[in-house]
């Protein structure tokens, strides 16, 4: 299959030379303006761009910048193409996030080699990635089954609720809801970071980990913790590994996972809109889970049990658009919750969304 090139430059002589050079070794996509390419990118999601500087209402480096801001179209090489190549030119926009500059006008061997060193390198750092993710995404949820073991789960729990949770975002995904929220590379990295939700519980002591009876006041208070606990030990792995963004993620919803629509929860009494959608998503993951498993301090309830709770609690524990995603994926969720979870469940990348 032939990689996408995006040519966008605001001289169309300039547009249409580049796409005769190219035609025929790559797929080549033409955009008159910065905007113009802004939206076809969201939607073609080329290999790679080139983007003239110099161009009235949006120039190349406010393109840039818009397209290094937006987490789904930041990774897309961009070489910067210009008529001006001056060292302060140039400094600026490598320190933007180019990876390279072409000089116009220039010889189609110069620009085929520049687009084949790039593409080549960017597929490198694809695979590269991808191999980070994996082994992330083992220790991650090797080290999270460690800590719900500690309150007398074997691990399955957190194997299970990351499923639900791409069930649920699949659902909200379809239905269109949270456009802008819900990317596939939103999802991704909210499945990855589902697993570490209860992190914080390594802190909690086993006396109320593993208490049969009802807490106290002041146990639950320090089971409470966890939430702030969990998000504090992620937010310092997240500053130590920016590049792993999916600890973004694990950080909200470590903290926020127990927050309530209706402002009643912990640990900061958020509600509705001001809880981020992947703690709400991950609200009734866990939840859910909780009920159709067996606990210290209960057995498990029915599905039908546990799906009655759960829409009790629709505009109140729960964000309403994840309750009626709930209802319709519940019995997805029922089939998933009666598979055994084995131990290399455990240290294998998590399912993607």
């Amino acid at each position: 299959m032939l990689k996408t090139i995006m040519v966008i430059d605001d001289n169309l002589v300039n547009l249409r030379y580049i796409e005769g050079q190219l035609s025929g070794l790559y797929r080549v996509i033409l955009a008159k303006s910065g905007e113009q390419g802004l939206s076809i990118c969201s939607m073609e999601r080329p290999d790679i761009i080139l983007l003239d500087i110099e161009m009235p209402v949006m120039d190349g480096f406010e393109t840039i910048a818009r397209l290094k801001r937006d987490m789904v179209l930041s990774h897309i090489p961009v070489i910067f193409l210009t008529a001006h190549h001056d060292t302060a030119t140039e400094v600026k926009g490598l320190a933007s996030g180019a990876v390279d500059f072409i000089t116009k006008p220039f010889e189609k061997s110069i620009l085929l080699h520049r687009l084949a060193l790039h593409l080549l390198f960017a597929e490198y750092q694809h695979k590269l990635e991808n191999t980070v993710k994996e082994l992330s995404d083992s220790l991650s949820s090797s080290f999270a089954a460690l800590v719900e073991c500690r309150d007398a789960n074997t691990g399955g729990h957190i194997v299970r609720s990351s499923r639900y949770v791409a069930m649920l975002g699949r659902e909200l995904q379809r239905r269109d809801q949270f456009r802008g929220e819900l990317s596939d590379i939103q999802m991704d990295m909210m499945v990855r970071a589902a697993p570490l939700h209860d992190i914080g519980k390594v802190s909690v002591s086993d006396v109320i980990l593993l208490k049969p009876a009802k807490l106290d006041e002041k146990e639950f208070e320090a089971m409470k913790s966890h939430t702030t606990i969990g998000a504090r030990i992620i937010k310092a792995m997240y500053d130590r590994t920016p590049t792993q963004r999916y600890l973004k993620y694990a950080t909200m919803i470590a903290e926020w996972h127990h927050e309530k629509y209706d402002g009643s929860g912990y640990p900061e009494r958020l509600a509705g809109d001001n809880i981020p959608l992947c703690a709400k998503i991950m609200a009734v993951a866990d939840v859910y889970d909780a009920l159709v498993d067996n606990r210290v301090y209960r057995k498990a309830m029915s599905h039908r049990e546990a799906c009655d709770i759960i829409m009790k609690g629709k505009g109140s524990h729960f964000d309403p658009w994840v309750v009626d995603a709930f209802e319709t994926v519940s019995d997805e969720m029922e089939a998933e919750s009666k598979k055994p979870v084995t131990v290399s469940d455990l240290v294998a990348p998590l399912v993607r969304a």
